[in-house]
């Protein structure tokens, strides 16, 4: 419920928002995360605490909001921000530097640690470089890997001065994102509407799969892979609709949800709930998207308060497609969707989503934290 909220009001636009990640063996909830804004003159990276964890409500809820530990100073709009271990976080800039800053845990500073300078980059006529913008980039340490509005894909090692492997003219378009589908391929989305699969031990500069949105080639802003099936993947757009894609059939989606009003710009499954699916839109709002029950058996009390609920029945989606998210099991014939943000108003640009914790960021200068997001 939204009671469950903290917002912290911050003098800067937010454009990521990541949660620390947990120790394999961690047992408590997260309790640190990153920022970064963008269109400041002064662009942060900033590392939060929730809060006073000493500090409970009578009925055991958490009170007190999220305290700053450290900020660094950011060159650029943050557009992609990604923790490489406990300590790392690599960040995607404007500029087309890709940096990897490092938090100190023991004196609670930000330094940079390392720093591939114009990443991605425009040739413009006079063969001067001028920086075209990192959009995307994801970790799997030591691996990094960028994309850009270049159209270029880097791979990176941590600790390595120069690109490991570099695909110069992967796409023709904007590569807006990228996620690993596993450690040696990764999948692109474009802004021509195209899912492209690459197989980084293969030498030569093309992908391995290419799939389409049919129609109006809508650009893809976010993607996003199921933790536990592979060939599960789902991405957001700038219609605000949200795609689901099996990679072993077709070159379709099996699945096309009215979702937002306007752009679609992150789509996370749960890590480790994976029924459960979060998008956030620059039309102000946050879904939760719910396939793990069959909304009947619920006890009507979940349909009240603030929250604007809709059902959709499997049926009018796609029957031919297994996994909650590709089902025709009948007890699997709803998904529940909640705004998680009644009261919206400007852009929620990022959210992240790890155990029962969700933070999220906008427009409106805030950061948003909801420790109990299955209460």
């Amino acid at each position: 419920a939204m009671e469950d909220v903290c917002a912290k009001f911050v003098s800067q636009k937010i454009s990521k928002t990541r949660w620390r990640p947990l120790p394999a063996d961690a047992l408590q909830p997260p309790d640190l995360f990153a920022t970064g804004s963008w269109d400041n003159e002064d662009n942060r990276i900033s590392i939060w605490s929730v809060g006073d964890l000493g500090n409970v409500g009578l009925s055991g809820e958490y009170q007190g909001e999220p305290q700053l530990l450290c900020d660094i100073r950011h060159n650029g709009d943050v557009m992609d921000m990604q923790f490489l271990d406990q300590e790392r976080i690599v960040v995607a800039s404007s500029t087309g530097t890709v940096t990897v800053f490092r938090h100190h845990q023991n004196n609670q500073t930000l330094s940079a640690n390392q720093r591939w300078e114009k990443a991605h980059y425009h040739v413009d006529q006079d063969t001067s470089c001028g920086g075209a913008a990192c959009t995307g980039v994801i970790c799997n340490n030591p691996e990094i890997v960028t994309v850009g509005e270049d159209g270029r894909i880097n791979l990176f090692r941590a600790d390595q001065k120069d690109a490991v492997r570099t695909i110069d003219n992967a796409d023709s378009s904007t590569l807006h994102a990228v996620t690993f589908l596993r450690t040696t391929e990764i999948l692109t989305v474009n802004s021509i509407g195209q899912l492209k699969i690459w197989d980084l031990r293969q030498q030569r500069n093309e992908p391995s799969q290419i799939f389409s949105l049919t129609g109006d080639r809508v650009p893809l802003h976010c993607v996003d892979r199921h933790p536990n099936q592979q060939h599960i993947v789902a991405t957001g757009g700038q219609d605000g609709m949200l795609s689901i894609w099996d990679i072993r059939q077709g070159t379709m989606p099996v699945s096309l949800l009215n979702a937002h009003e306007a752009e679609m710009w992150e789509v996370h499954f749960h890590p480790s709930n994976p029924d459960h699916l979060f998008t956030c839109s620059e039309d102000g709002s946050l879904w939760h998207w719910d396939t793990s029950t069959d909304i009947s058996e619920k006890p009507s009390f979940l349909h009240q308060g603030g929250r604007s609920t809709t059902y959709f029945s499997h049926n009018t989606i796609n029957q031919s497609v297994v996994s909650a998210w590709l089902s025709n099991d009948p007890t699997k014939d709803r998904m529940e969707i909640t705004n998680l943000i009644p009261n919206q108003t400007l852009s929620v640009n990022s959210l992240d989503i790890l155990g029962p914790c969700l933070v999220y960021g906008t427009d409106a200068e805030a950061i948003y934290v909801n420790r109990q997001i299955f209460a």
